[in-house]
């Protein structure tokens, strides 16, 4: 049986590895992306370069986006050029970028009205996994549907979870993502609380990680802070988003979310002191500043490794 052909758009941090995956599993890729190197370096791998997200679809069939936000997610499916006027009735659409709920459920709409099929798979587990394969998928919609494209998810993802209809997926993935920031300021908290009381913080980060207060942020992200790089591959714009998210949802379904708002609002310092583009990481960088004291360690890597 021969594998589907895909077109991938937005070949950034994230979805540049996620293409390659599917590349090197054999499948038929077209890529477009706005950055030209970025292209370039999928075109070396194998893919084939298109001009638009239009032509990209044309060719293949059906689509994977992995892009910024719901707006560049909206322009890139049904703006001039777009994935509908390439995809044919009875293509798949593949959403692999974080959205909140209400958003995929009405762009998923769309798609159906012009006779595309829809599958939500946004991602978890940071993007030093996504380059081995190693992450996890997150997957909404049919369950015939999501068969019928299990390899290429799989050929990207270690792992995949059917959570629901359309929209079941946008809700986990915000609830992972807020968990993860919560978890980040903790982490934080918990470096500076050790380094002002006089412990080495190797020793501290090791001690966290074999403890009942570990958490898989804490094992991945304190190395970049303890290191000093930072360099995660995720930026403060983007937590902002997915914090905004998770707030909003938290109002609809009436669930209060106390410490995730306040997270969400040292996320905002954290963007007003260092720029939007900054790692989220940075936001350790915060306590830094305010106490005079760096939370560096000899030991850990300037970037992670799967």
């Amino acid at each position: 049986m021969t594998n589907p052909s895909y077109a991938f758009i937005g070949l950034g941090h994230l979805g540049s590895h996620l293409a390659a995956r599917l590349i090197q599993a054999g499948f038929d890729v077209t890529v477009y992306d706005r950055d030209p190197a970025a292209v370039a370096r999928l075109v070396a791998k194998g893919a084939t370069a298109a001009a638009s997200p239009a032509e990209a679809a044309a060719r293949a069939g059906n689509a994977v986006t992995c892009l910024p936000s719901p707006a560049v997610s909206e322009a890139v499916l049904s703006g001039p050029g777009g994935l509908l006027e390439g995809l044919p009735r009875g293509g798949t659409w593949i959403e692999m970028s974080t959205n909140g709920r209400d958003e995929i459920v009405r762009l998923a709409a769309i798609a159906e009205a012009a006779g595309i099929r829809t599958l939500e798979c946004p991602v978890t587990g940071g993007v030093h996994l996504a380059e081995t394969g190693q992450i996890t998928a997150l997957v909404g919609g049919d369950e015939a549907l999501y068969e019928t494209h299990r390899a290429a998810i799989e050929a990207m993802c270690a792992k995949s979870f059917l959570m629901g209809p359309i929209g079941s997926a946008a809700v986990i993935k915000v609830i992972t993502n807020m968990l993860a920031f919560i978890h980040l300021v903790a982490a934080g908290e918990a470096l500076m609380l050790a380094r002002r009381g006089g412990i080495d913080l190797a020793q501290a980060y090791h001690a966290i990680v074999a403890s009942s207060g570990n958490s898989f942020v804490h094992e991945t992200e304190s190395q970049l802070v303890l290191n000093g790089s930072y360099d995660i591959g995720f930026t403060m714009d983007l937590a902002l988003k997915d914090l905004g998210f998770a707030t909003t949802m938290g109002e609809q379904f009436g669930a209060p979310l106390e410490i995730a708002a306040h997270v969400q609002e040292i996320f905002q310092r954290g963007k007003a002191a260092y720029g939007g583009d900054a790692w989220s990481t940075q936001i350790v960088k915060l306590l830094e500043d305010a106490t005079g004291t760096d939370l560096r360690a000899e030991g850990f890597p300037a970037k992670l490794k799967a």
